[in-house]
């Protein structure tokens, strides 16, 4: 074939494409399992941070193993509910097979849309159960758990994440201790509006629901503001029926 014909560019360049994409295709696939095990143990490590399993900084010096081997370690159960507060499935918590409802956005749109739910309540042997949250920050998406106290309703620690917040600014709710360390002791108001107030200066209040929001991350603020409140109402029926007994 003449090498300098526009068949054999043709011809040459369909070969690259498709040697180019098998090599990308088997590459993924290597990588998955790698890409899922990480996935996995970073969810794992937000979430025993909210519920003072260990610092945050220890979680995230344990490797894989050691973090999926802690949580079956510390785990009792985990379940999912529906928007009408009610149980509707379990999660496996044995050490070979853990399971994590870890894709939010989905989980997210059907609390707005009233649809089906599958949100997830995660409850350790020390009594603290954690549940996740999800919104929109200023550039992309942000989320986070919450682990509340056996009352059910007062905070015993929360872990915040966000794709692309402005470094210094609105990727303070990840970055910065402090602001996490703001939601320790505070109380969701269950039955009142708002259930959790994150706001300017909202601490002068003195209401055991209100957090300062950042400064200079006014959008930032707003959006993990309004996931909070979205995400709580969303418990708040499951939260109310299973806890009330022991708030009297």
């Amino acid at each position: 074939m003449n090498t300098n014909s526009n068949a054999y560019t043709v011809i040459y360049t369909a070969l690259v494409v498709v040697v180019v994409a098998a090599v990308l295709a088997f590459t993924a696939m290597k990588l998955k399992p790698s890409q899922d095990a990480n996935a996995k143990a970073e969810t794992l490590r937000q979430m025993m941070s909210a519920a003072q399993i260990k610092p945050t900084d220890e979680l995230y010096a344990t490797r894989n193993a050691g973090v999926l081997q802690l949580y079956a370690d510390n785990i009792d159960r985990a379940y999912t509910i529906g928007l009408d507060g009610q149980e509707n499935g379990t999660l496996s918590t044995d050490l070979k097979k853990i399971e994590l409802i870890d894709k939010l956005k989905p989980q997210n749109k059907a609390i707005k849309d009233g649809g089906e739910a599958t949100l997830p309540v995660y409850v350790f042997k020390s009594g603290i159960s954690v549940i996740p949250v999800y919104g929109a920050g200023l550039w992309g998406p942000i989320w986070g758990y919450i682990a509340f106290q056996p009352d059910g309703r007062t905070i015993a620690g929360a872990y915040f994440d966000h794709e692309s917040e402005t470094p210094g600014l609105g990727a303070k709710i990840k970055d910065e201790a402090w602001f996490r360390e703001k939601f320790a002791g505070k109380q969701v108001a269950f039955g009142s509006e708002p259930l959790f107030n994150l706001a300017k200066n909202a601490e002068q209040s003195g209401a055991a629901n209100a957090v300062d929001a950042i400064t200079g991350a006014t959008m930032t603020s707003k959006g993990l503001g309004e996931a909070l409140n979205v995400w709580f109402k969303a418990y708040e029926k499951h939260f109310s029926a299973n806890f009330k007994a022991e708030e009297e």
